[in-house]
């Protein structure tokens, strides 16, 4: 299916607004978006919460309904606002949703999705939302229909969501944003890796950062085991890492995060630096890109984390963007006993053979509390 076309229906609803959070099973969706081809403004936001208060406020100030994208994922981050702000018993906010649909039950896909995949339907039943399914094999004419019902929907001032599965869309985008970073993402990696004690733990953001953590501790250290791989859950890795530093007197904690998932949930920045754990080190490898879902920009692809750190009480900041301040950087990580926050400027970009975990999520956790000493309860 071209991609022009769900656009087309799109406008025909009166839509001039769409707001999301990139998505890989989207990637066509977005780049067409973000190539400005579409004529309809267009908002990446930190989440998907955030997206539906854009589109909230977009109906309040025109009358007109907006669109919002995300993946299922996401559907998580927009309960409070859809159930306690757009939802008919409220403020009665008209909505587009395009979905795209991660572990969709009988295909293969990374374990963070099995679970959302299974409940796709049933959440969306649960917010009271009408959803249609769409694929490759969609034809025009019954596109046409799932619109029609999706007008009716937003008509009567409720929302609609399309769920897309994967390869749905032809491919017509290429990447079109690229920073101008000269440090590669999975070398800063191993040039961490590689500079780590036995004692030390490493707490991984979801996507590539931790497919990388993963192969660089393979090839270096010759284990993973003092690694976790936070696999889903964007936004979470660094108030994982600050559980765990909290509970691990005596061990460093390094949480290896990435821009897009600290962006979304930044509110963690001013929690930890509050709180100050000596032994927590927070690196931020900054690429101004939702990288592992497509290379589309962020939401804030200029921003400075390392000034928001430091404004949100982190008593150490660094920043990194040479290989002579990452080669100081490595050198002097074993000295640092103290809450510090490292932003790492690097490029968006990534090998293609780039390998994934081979044992199960539940495994990788089972692995690493074994390293910490603790037994972890019969599954």
């Amino acid at each position: 299916m071209k991609v022009e076309l769900v656009f087309d229906y799109i406008s025909k609803l009166g839509i001039e607004t769409v707001s999301g959070v990139p998505d890989s099973t989207l990637s066509e969706f977005c780049g067409y978006l973000c190539s400005g081809k579409s004529g309809l403004v267009h908002y990446t936001l930190p989440d998907e919460g955030a997206a539906v208060g854009v589109a909230t406020g977009t109906y309040l100030s025109t009358g007109k309904p907006a669109c919002v994208y995300m993946q299922n994922s996401g559907l998580g981050n927009t309960v409070n606002p859809v159930t306690s702000i757009a939802h008919s018993d409220v403020y009665n906010i008209p909505m587009l949703f395009i979905v795209g649909f991660r572990g969709e039950p009988g295909t293969k896909d990374e374990p963070q999705h099995k679970f959302m995949g299974r409940i796709t339907g049933k959440m969306l039943d649960c917010l009271e939302i009408p959803h249609a399914i769409i694929d490759k094999s969609t034809t025009e004419d019954q596109l046409e229909e799932i619109f029609a019902k999706a007008s009716e929907q937003l008509d009567g001032g409720k929302q609609f969501a399309l769920v897309v599965k994967k390869d749905t869309f032809e491919k017509s985008c290429d990447k079109i944003y690229k920073n101008e970073n000269t440090l590669c993402r999975e070398h800063v990696i191993a040039e961490i890796i590689n500079n780590i004690g036995e004692s030390d733990l490493v707490v991984s953001t979801t996507g590539k950062i931790s497919r990388e953590v993963y192969q660089q501790s393979d090839d270096l250290l010759n284990h993973h085991d003092q690694c976790f791989l936070t696999v889903g859950g964007m936004g979470y890795a660094s108030a994982i890492a600050f559980g765990v530093a909290g509970n691990s007197p005596g061990k460093r904690v390094i949480c290896i995060d990435g821009d897009g998932a600290v962006l979304m949930h930044m509110g963690s920045l001013a929690f930890i630096g509050g709180r100050r754990p000596d032994n927590l080190i927070h690196i931020c490898l900054n690429n101004g890109a939702h990288e592992s879902v497509g290379g589309m920009p962020t939401a804030a692809p200029a921003a400075g984390y390392a000034e928001i750190a430091a404004a949100c009480g982190y008593p150490d900041i660094l920043l990194v963007q040479t290989g002579d301040e990452l080669e100081d950087f490595v050198a002097n990580i074993k000295d640092i006993h103290k809450l510090t926050f490292v932003e790492i400027r690097v490029a968006n970009t990534s090998r293609d053979d780039l390998g994934r975990p081979k044992e199960s999520a539940y495994d990788n956790a089972a692995g690493f509390m074994k390293y910490l000493g603790k037994d972890r309860m019969a599954q």
